[in-house]
């Protein structure tokens, strides 16, 4: 132990500085992986996927796992060349250029005002389902204010309700697991549990759906690189950091594709869903009946509540951050509340978007706009990797930084005409405002620190 602190402190200049202390293992880093992707995050994917894909949701699933493993072995070195820091904005930023560095963060940026509505509106989406007498602008509204009101008095989820939920959500998926198998056991004999069909249906094979598809599915994944915000306190940084994100991404893989691969075989012809939203909930009570209905639907409204809680939290931090830092109108963005000690107006501010983001957009637009940002952070990472593996005499690894942005430049790429009409116009915006930052180019970006907390 005090050869880890003597480390510890030698890294942050001195002996007396306050400094994180390296206690995570491996172990404690996949743990926290998991937590943030959560094991149900290919269920609210599930019904659209189904429909974009015609039938192959764990096809798309594999594909997307293989590009997101390949950006995890990224992402982990970046994380030990950059150990103070865990975003694309910094590696961007100090491994290419500081303005690419910006435009990558101002990407993210996107991601921290979407997840809050994404949350939102499948939050009430599934409380429509539980409850359709209430209309859905009902239940979305009171899921902002629920948010907004418990953001606005500084209640937040501990890592004990994380991990509780984690339970739940693992037990529930277990029983899911268990009655499905029974189902298509007694629907179509043993032999009806192993097919190809899910995979690869010669009828309804097609690249171009395909392709569509993993787009939204890449979704599933997203949220890996928040281990790498970690490596200040993980024991063995340079090894386990790396290790973590990329079994991460495997774990989630398989976890997903074996939820979604029963749910096809429950639900062979995805053309007969009502709500492809939710259509994953109609699956649980043909497998299981209305209990697991219930059960699958509450912790979907727990998950989305947690969430959307963080999320909003997240992103009010962000703007308060670029405010401090002018990047933004201090007395706005910038502002404290006296009593509660929170980003009063920030928080405001972004319920009200919330509320409009949910009332105006369906849930695959909102996930594609979440995918639109991320995956610009991604190709990135890889970019930057490619260069820094290679100057490292790396090429095996540099190949497969490469291969990872291909990936995720097609993945990107595949996105829905309109999500990125809006990504793009999102992005023009965030080059205005640098050119206005940086008075035309001339000097670094104002407000970097923030976009990288």
């Amino acid at each position: 132990m005090s050869g880890s602190s003597t480390n510890t402190a030698k890294q942050s200049g001195t002996a007396n500085e306050p400094s994180l202390r390296r206690v995570l293992t491996l172990g404690d880093l996949i743990w926290y992986g998991i937590i943030l992707i959560q094991p149900i995050a290919a269920v609210p994917l599930f019904g659209v996927a189904d429909r974009l894909s015609e039938g192959h949701v764990v096809t798309t699933i594999a594909i997307a796992m293989v590009a997101m493993m390949l950006t995890a072995i990224s992402y982990g070195a970046m994380a030990t060349v950059y150990p103070t820091a865990g975003s694309a904005y910094t590696y961007v930023g100090r491994g290419l250029n500081l303005h690419l560095g910006f435009l990558a963060g101002w990407a993210m940026v996107l991601d921290y005002f979407m997840i809050p509505i994404l949350n939102c509106i499948y939050g009430a989406l599934t409380l429509n389902r539980l409850f359709p007498t209430v209309p859905y602008l009902v239940w979305a509204a009171l899921f902002v204010l629920i948010i907004t009101g418990l953001n606005l008095i500084g209640v937040q989820a501990t890592a004990r309700t994380n991990q509780i939920l984690l339970i739940a959500m693992s037990l529930v998926i277990g029983v899911f697991v268990v009655v499905a198998i029974e189902y298509v056991a007694r629907i179509h004999g043993i032999a009806g549990i192993v097919s190809v069909t899910p995979f690869y249906a010669p009828g309804t094979f097609h690249l171009s759906s395909i392709t569509t598809a993993t787009s939204l599915a890449a979704l599933t994944y997203v949220g890996f690189d928040g281990i790498t915000t970690l490596t200040e306190e993980a024991r063995n940084p340079k090894r386990d950091i790396m290790r973590a994100t990329v079994l991460v991404c495997l774990l989630t893989g398989i976890l997903s594709g074996l939820q979604v691969y029963l749910a096809q075989l429950v639900w062979p012809d995805y053309r007969t869903f009502t709500n492809f939203d939710t259509a994953f909930l109609d699956v649980a009570m043909r497998a299981g009946g209305q209990s697991l209905f219930t059960a699958f639907a509450v912790i979907l409204v727990l998950a989305s509540l947690g969430s959307g809680l963080a999320g909003q939290a997240g992103a009010a931090r962000l703007l308060l951050g670029m405010g401090r830092d002018r990047a933004l109108p201090p007395r706005i963005f910038g502002h404290v509340g006296a009593r509660s000690r929170v980003p009063t107006y920030n928080l405001l501010l972004l319920g009200a978007v919330s509320f409009c983001g949910a009332s105006l957009l369906s849930f695959e637009r909102a996930a594609d706009l979440v995918n639109f940002g991320a995956f610009l952070a991604f190709i990135g990472v890889n970019v930057v990797a490619v260069r820094y593996f290679h100057a490292q005499g790396k090429r095996s690894a540099s190949w497969m930084a490469g291969a990872g942005a291909v990936f995720c430049v097609l993945i990107w790429w595949n996105l829905p005409t309109p999500s990125k009409i809006a990504g793009f116009l999102w992005l023009g915006l965030g080059l205005v405002y640098l050119a206005v930052l940086t008075r035309g180019f001339r000097r670094e970006p104002m407000g970097m620190d923030a976009i990288g907390r």
